[in-house]
């Protein structure tokens, strides 16, 4: 069954499905069941067995407190991992983790939070309404809007990850990924310098590993020598899998050539303006606001079941604080 295309119009009145295409049509997301089957491994069969262990793990599991057993939030770990219950186990486990170590910026995910709106409605971080020919959610990201002088390098994590959790409610989302798109001007030396490098790298080493979303490819352009330092860092910390899907553009030119501009801000070169985006994204935030606030209620209690990266049949960690350690950030 095909669907019917419209022209991309700008309105706030933005489908959760629309998608772009590099000739400025609209569609419908298709094929997501397919999309999954062949890149994930999912079917019917495989969901319904691996829902049901990873509940009877966390029924019996005695280190963890409250955690949610919906399909939606078990699938994004399930689907991280293409069905490996074992290794969706252990993500789940990590994400508690990470939650509980970092707390000051990722429990209270409030998007009705004064310093949080302010961020979101700055354009510093914006969802695009409509996702690329690919199927993959877009989120873009513009560092002048940042003020720097105001706001933490903490305020910064508390944008991203109020919207990353958002948007991992949506399990089109799960399934197709996404992609981020950065301009880089604006940004300075105090960008990077606001950052304990120790937490920085923590961050972006824990964050692949225990946050469950399918990054499908990172653009950006206009990216000043004091950013690219830190880029170059955060390369060095993540997976050669991650870092191959990192491209860098010295103008918003050579961007299009990888992206549908028909799904960027007109601020890039595309189709929507930003403010458009904003708006999305703050209906996005609204309409999941207590399902975020809700998350706190989940408990690790102990991280003995962590196991090692280094040797997964290795004795489990034990605390927090030895987890962390033996991420050797150097």
């Amino acid at each position: 069954m095909t669907t019917a295309s419209v022209l991309l119009t700008v309105s706030t009145n933005w489908g959760a499905n629309d998608l772009c295409e590099k000739d400025g049509i609209v569609r419908k997301v298709r094929n997501t069941a397919e999309v999954a089957a062949r890149e994930l491994r999912e079917s019917p069969a495989t969901k319904e067995q691996a829902l049901l262990n990873m509940r009877e793990w966390i029924q019996k599991n005695p280190d963890i407190r409250n955690v949610r057993q919906d399909d939606t939030f078990l699938l994004r770990f399930l689907r991280h991992k293409k069905f490996s219950v074992p290794m969706a186990q252990q993500t789940l486990l990590k994400y508690l983790n990470l939650r509980k170590f970092y707390s000051n910026c990722m429990v209270n995910l409030d998007c009705q939070d004064p310093n949080l709106k302010e961020i979101i409605s700055s354009g510093y971080i914006a969802v695009s309404p409509v996702r690329d020919s690919l199927g993959r959610r877009v989120i873009v990201y513009n560092m002048s809007k940042f003020n720097i002088s105001k706001f933490t390098c903490w305020d910064m994590v508390r944008a991203h990850i109020v919207i990353y959790e958002t948007l991992m409610e949506d399990q089109t989302d799960q399934i197709h990924g996404f992609v981020h798109v950065g301009d880089g001007m604006g940004s300075s030396k105090t960008h990077v310098t606001a950052w304990n490098p120790i937490d920085f790298a923590r961050l972006i080493k824990w964050g692949e590993q225990s946050f469950p979303m399918r990054h499908k490819g990172f653009q950006l352009f206009n990216v000043p020598s004091a950013l690219k330092y830190i880029i170059d860092f955060a390369a060095s910390k993540v997976s050669p899998k991650i870092g191959e899907r990192l491209r860098l553009h010295s103008t918003s030119k050579t961007l299009y050539k990888e992206m549908d501009i028909s799904c960027l801000p007109t601020k890039f070169g595309g189709k929507i303006p930003l403010q458009e985006m904003i708006d999305f994204t703050h209906k996005l935030l609204e309409e999941k606001r207590q399902v975020l606030l809700d998350l706190d209620d989940m408990e690790i209690l102990s991280t003995r079941g962590i196991l090692s990266s280094r040797n997964t049949s290795s004795s489990p960690e034990g605390s927090v604080e030895g987890s962390f350690r033996k991420l050797e950030i150097d």
